[in-house]
């Protein structure tokens, strides 16, 4: 098993890790309520998922 010989410097290591970030969350409208939320996933606004509720909706509106 290979063994480092010396200690990585807080800056290699930060160099190395500087383009791990997060990217720009995709969302999707919803067909039954025209609102945006994650694809493959339920709306959280009406609980619709391909056309037929399958949940109940958990998220609070000011409609």
């Amino acid at each position: 098993m290979a063994v480092p010989k010396r200690k990585v410097s807080k800056a290699r290591h930060r160099k190395r890790h500087a383009h791990w970030k997060a990217g720009v969350v995709h969302t999707v409208r919803c067909k039954q309520c025209s609102r945006q939320h994650q694809p493959h996933a339920a709306c959280p606004y009406c609980g619709y998922y391909k056309g037929r509720e399958v949940t109940t909706p958990w998220v609070k509106t000011d409609d």
